[in-house]
């Protein structure tokens, strides 16, 4: 097969023809005897060929005798290997024999040793057990007698070692002599305890004064025992003395008295001062370190003190105000910083000082340090965002701890703060009024409404204070406060002080038309009007970026349940509709005042140009217009430049359509004329494009998406007129010509291009019927209407209907 030979050729290469797997046998024979001279030698070539075939065949023969020995081969190896095997599994039997028999004998030989060995554990077992028995017995001898001649010192060390050995006997308790021996145990610290209770109380009796004379050693080396005892002891003690001790401060302060009231708060903390000196220099030595007994007198009276405030303000809440709730809350968040800076905080009720995390770095300007006086306070400026940020220091431990109390009461100070807060807005409104709007600030780029950093003042100051007050509900309440107030500075000092227009947008006034019908000017915004309005866009911008980062400051204050019930959102976007109806007043007044100059274009007679001259005079006006407002208008936004990018755009969208829109009511046009027109729409597409850096000493590169909207726009109107100025014979390449320059499948612009070269109804009708018939196929799926357009002609058909409206009314006036 050809498989095999390829093999067979691969592993035994040769150049003989004869191998090869096409060989041609008159091929072969042709190569021998190539010419009739050469078969002379045919009896050689012969003899060769026939040795060639004997040797062939002394090789096969050999071959396949070989292979029959191979076999005879094979067959006595493989029994030569079975027997080795044999062999090699009777060694192993052999070995195995012999490692059991050694291990036999090692065991016969050791088993006496190990006898020995446990038995040497036994013993020494035993000897330890009767000698821990022997401490035991005397140990506890010697513990009830110590305990009858209250030998407390003595008794501290024993009793401890009493009980560490009574611990090695818990697996003997079934023998009756060890569970005597328990049970005395058992009941002698009983007794201990009983009986240093009845010491405590002998020295320090719950009714009537203390009396410092007591055993003060002995009870000394009581603590020390009670240490070892049961835990109630301890705690029983440490309660009666606690208690004995601040049954005073529940006399003097009690709530009928007049010093118990919130304007007397100092004189609490002033009582709980003197009476913690007075335990140290009497009774500090008497307690261990360990029981912080000094700590726990504070904490409780805490508690006490958060009671008996809670009581009497329940009682007497009519008599609360504002400063005095202030107060209160000032001197005893106070007290409690002093005693964070005095204590550890280690015997709060849940036994182990709450270390607050360390939260992730702030991105917001309310930055100054917090826990400082009021004069840290500063405006906040837009610059503190990029300020190094503070970590938020670890709570204090004891927060809380006794001005929790005042927060059912913090309405008062909620309350408070919405009265200011609509003074201050009052005091805003009428500061404006009287001062006027703010002079015109091109130097800085507009100026900022100082009241709006007043007002970010005041937020903040609200917010630290009520932060160090509470971080629960009342943080809720004082956000709803700050939402109102944002609304209302938006409404009654931004947009209430907007400068008012003559005509709104996409409407007009009888007023306006009456104006333009006697050739007046629209009215404009003054110098002052224009400064105003950049400045309350400046403000609504500041204004937003604030919030925002107040936003994240009241989340950081509030407790993380609370978290998603602060949202600003509402407020920020009421700030973005006083950018975008400033931004909306600048293109209206800029745009109006461009509106007589494009009348003026549209009444020319423009088929009685005769000469190509400079731009028109109304190019003059537009340009005139724009170099009067564009200027004042980038200058005090300099500060916010994406806002006078917006107002470039706007404005372009605006002016372009209306542009185009008048550019159809010039009818007829002459050649001459639409020259005229093309090189006024150049000048004012070279103008549009110049905008953002018109009159400015600093040429800067006008932004991508504004260039965009300027070319699209302003090359319609070069593709409109370069379609008038074609001639319109032959149709075909006149209705060709339209399509390829324009890309615009209305029938109605396709119209008003006729118009406007001024032919006649007879002609405009062949033509359009030949325009439809040279329109391309629409897409699939789209209906073929005579108002589908390549490009959306929204702005123009909405132009086109105020027009008509327009033109309507001054028919009837």
């Amino acid at each position: 097969p050809p498989e095999d030979r390829l093999e067979r050729v691969a592993v035994f290469p040769s150049q003989d023809p004869l191998d090869r797997a096409d060989f041609n046998a008159v091929e072969y024979i042709n190569t021998l005897f190539p010419t009739e001279q050469s078969l002379a030698n045919i009896d050689e070539i012969v003899s060769k060929i026939r040795l060639k075939i004997r040797r062939l065949d002394d090789n096969i023969r050999t071959v396949v005798r070989g292979q029959t020995n191979v076999g005879q081969d094979g067959r006595q190896a493989l029994e030569e290997a079975q027997k080795a095997i044999q062999q090699l599994f009777g060694k192993i039997k052999d070995i195995k024999d012999k490692a059991e028999k050694s291990e036999q004998m090692v065991k016969e030989i050791t088993r006496d040793i190990k006898q020995l060995d446990h038995a040497k554990r036994h013993l020494t077992t035993s000897i330890t057990t009767l000698n821990h028995l022997h401490m035991l017995a005397g140990g506890v001898d010697s513990l009830e007698a110590m305990t009858r001649r209250r030998q407390y010192g003595e008794v501290a060390n024993l009793l401890q070692g009493v009980v560490n050995v009574l611990e090695h006997f818990n697996k003997y308790m079934g023998i009756p002599q060890i569970r005597q021996l328990s049970e005395r145990v058992k009941a002698a610290q009983n007794e201990l305890g009983q009986q240093i209770l009845a010491d405590f109380e002998e020295a320090f009796p719950s009714q009537g004064t203390k009396r410092p004379g007591g055993p003060s050693n002995v009870l000394r080396d009581a603590c020390l025992v009670a240490n070892v005892l049961d835990p109630r002891i301890k705690q029983e003690i440490i309660k009666k003395f606690i208690k004995q001790h601040l049954s005073e401060y529940l006399v003097l302060f009690h709530e009928n008295q007049d010093v118990a009231w919130l304007d007397k708060i100092d004189r609490r903390y002033a009582w709980i001062k003197r009476q913690l000196m007075d335990y140290e220099e009497k009774y500090g030595r008497m307690f261990p370190q360990e029981w912080c007994m000094t700590e726990r007198i504070a904490v409780e009276f805490c508690h006490v003190t958060r009671t008996e405030l809670a009581k009497i303000m329940r009682t007497r809440a009519k008599e609360i105000e504002v400063k005095l709730l202030l107060f209160a809350i000032q001197r005893t968040t106070n007290f409690e910083g002093l005693m964070a800076k005095r204590f550890s905080g280690c015997t709060l009720a849940d036994g182990t000082m709450k270390k607050a995390e360390l939260p992730p770095p702030s991105t917001n300007p309310f930055l100054e340090d917090e826990t400082g006086t009021e004069t840290d306070e500063t405006v906040i400026e837009k610059g503190d965002i990029d300020r190094p940020k503070k970590p938020k220091a670890p709570d204090n431990p004891f927060h809380g701890i006794v001005s929790k109390c005042f927060e059912p009461h913090l309405y008062v100070y909620i309350e408070s703060q919405d009265k200011n807060l609509g003074e201050l807005i009052d005091r805003f409104v009428a500061d404006f009024k009287a001062q006027g709007p703010p002079k015109p600030n091109v130097d800085e780029g507009g100026a900022v409404l100082p009241s709006c950093a007043d007002l970010f003042v005041y937020y903040k100051k609200c917010m630290v204070q009520c932060s160090q007050l509470s971080t629960g509900e009342p943080m809720i309440a004082l956000t709803t406060i700050f939402q109102k107030y944002l609304r209302e500075y938006a409404w009654k000092i931004l947009s209430g002080n907007l400068p008012k227009t003559t005509s709104s947008s996409g409407g007009l006034t009888i007023t306006s038309l009456l104006k333009e019908k006697e050739g007046s000017e629209v009215a404009k915004f003054t110098v002052e009007e224009l400064c105003l309005i950049c400045s309350i866009l400046s403000t609504a911008e500041y204004c937003l970026a604030t919030t925002q980062q107040l936003e994240e400051k009241l989340k950081e204050k509030v407790d993380a349940s609370l978290m998603e019930r602060i949202n600003l959102t509402g407020e920020m976007d009421t700030f973005s509709i006083v950018i975008s109806n400033s931004i909306q007043l600048l293109v209206q007044d800029l745009d109006a005042a461009c509106d007589p100059a494009l009348t003026a274009m549209s009444k020319m007679q423009w088929q009685n140009v005769e000469h190509v001259g400079d731009q028109s005079p109304y190019v003059t006006s537009v340009i005139l217009h724009i170099k009067q407002n564009v200027p004042i208008i980038r200058d005090n936004l300099a500060s916010t430049r994406k806002y006078f990018t917006q107002f470039c755009i706007k404005f372009a969208n605006s002016f372009i359509p209306k542009f185009i829109n008048h550019l159809f009511k010039c009818k007829p046009i002459s050649m001459v004329g639409a020259e005229q027109l093309l090189l006024d729409t150049h000048s004012l597409k070279m103008v549009l494009l110049d905008l953002p850096s018109i009159g400015s000493q600093v040429v800067r590169k006008a932004p991508a998406s504004y260039t965009k909207i300027v070319v699209k726009g302003m090359t319609r109107a070069e593709m409109i007129l370069k379609v008038v100025m074609a001639p319109h014979e032959p149709p075909v390449v006149f209705v060709d010509n339209y399509i390829k320059l324009l890309a615009d499948c209305s029938t109605d612009t396709f119209q008003k291009i006729l118009d406007m070269k001024g032919l006649k109804r007879s002609e405009q009708s062949s033509m359009l019927e030949l325009f439809r018939q040279r329109l391309p196929a629409p897409p699939s799926g789209v209906e073929n209407t005579s108002s589908m357009s390549l490009t959306a002609p929204t702005p123009e058909q909405e132009s086109s209907r105020i027009r008509k409206l327009e033109k309507l009314i001054k028919k009837r006036l």
